[in-house]
């Protein structure tokens, strides 16, 4: 017997969020979907100081790509190698293997690993307006039994070698890209920054490197310097469809802060933001509802929508890590707001 049962998480939208830059000019409010109630409120700041700024966020998206790697054995080492060199002198041949398999999915790049006689290949693919999981692992068994077929000396070891890298966390993604890669920025005055988030720039760029980067230095984090971007994503990607176990890497990230003669610049780059409008888990009318709602169901160019959304999760980012981080700079008020916010709730999210 096939049983299933769908428990709610509770939802607000919270906003409007002002977003400018390549992808978005735009106010939006955003659904976050979370248990921890005191995120709202924080994002809702957050959101309110976008507002107060000249240009609001300015979210630069700078590249997009899924990606997906197999593992072939070689006869040794040698032959991995000319693999490699005859696959990277044929890459229009690839992309009309993958071109065969999909309406969507592009061929754009090709990276490889060689350990022993092992071949790691990492497939970099454009998705449209789907995250791009399943479409990339079609397109790589398409191009695996297209390279068994015409390579000699190497065989079958796996349709994934975790070069990829997929809902771990890892340095390559960062560094290579796997997602959609955005970075956003937002001037604070500094009578902003003193009235609503009551703190100054200097005391939020002191503690983003003592916390942020030295802290997480210390930690041992991979390629990551932030507070808490996995708080948000999560409640978006959630609120959103999106498959919940990529926050992995999507939590992987790098706040900056400046103090500019007493304005604020904050910025958070995002490299691996896995989202999409179309595929899986979007078939639930709440999220259908959401999605047009934020306006990620339009009829545009095929990746368009998906570019929204990811920009506008990644300024929700933004939103939620200035407001814990003014927030920490005041002994005190981090416990205070979970107290009175998590105290003043029910399960369901609404007020007692």
């Amino acid at each position: 017997m096939n049983d299933q049962s769908y428990a709610a998480v509770p939802l607000q939208w919270v906003g409007p969020v002002r977003i400018t830059g390549n992808v978005v000019d735009d106010a939006v409010d955003v659904p976050l979907a979370t248990y921890e109630t005191p995120l709202w409120p924080s994002v809702g700041r957050g959101a309110r100081i976008s507002t107060l700024a000249e240009k609001g966020i300015v979210a630069t998206l700078i590249d997009e790509r899924m990606t997906r790697s197999i593992l072939l054995e070689a006869d040794d080492a040698y032959t991995a190698y000319t693999t490699v060199q005859a696959l990277t002198g044929r890459m229009a041949e690839l992309q009309e293997v993958v071109a065969g398999s999909s309406r969507f999915a592009r061929l754009i790049d090709l990276h490889h690993q060689i350990a022993g006689n092992l071949l790691f290949l990492r497939f970099e693919f454009t998705t449209g307006d789907a995250s791009g999981h399943n479409m990339a692992t079609l397109a790589s068994d398409h191009l695996m039994d297209h390279i068994l077929s015409t390579m000699p000396g190497v065989r079958y070891g796996s349709i994934s070698g975790n070069y990829c890298t997929d809902k771990k966390a890892t340095a390559v993604n960062g560094i290579l890209g796997r997602g959609k890669n955005v970075i956003t920025e937002l001037l604070v005055p500094r009578e902003v920054v003193e009235q609503r988030l009551h703190t100054t720039a200097a005391q939020v760029a002191q503690l983003n490197i003592r916390k942020n980067l030295i802290g997480t230095l210390l930690a041992g984090g991979i390629r990551s310097a932030n507070a808490h971007y996995a708080n948000m994503l999560l409640a978006y990607y959630l609120a959103t469809g999106q498959d919940a176990a990529n926050i992995v890497e999507g939590s992987q990230g790098i706040t900056h802060a400046e103090d500019r003669d007493g304005d604020l610049y904050f910025s958070c780059t995002l490299p691996n933001l896995i989202v999409g409008t179309v595929g899986n888990g979007k078939h639930a009318s709440f999220v259908d509802e959401n999605l047009e709602r934020l306006g990620c169901r339009e009829d545009r160019q095929p990746g368009e929508n998906a570019r929204r959304l990811a920009v506008i999760g990644a300024a929700t980012v933004l939103c939620g890590e200035l407001s814990l981080m003014a927030a920490q700079t005041n002994r005190g008020e981090l416990m205070r707001a979970h107290t009175q916010f998590e105290r003043s709730t029910t399960s369901n999210g609404s007020p007692r």
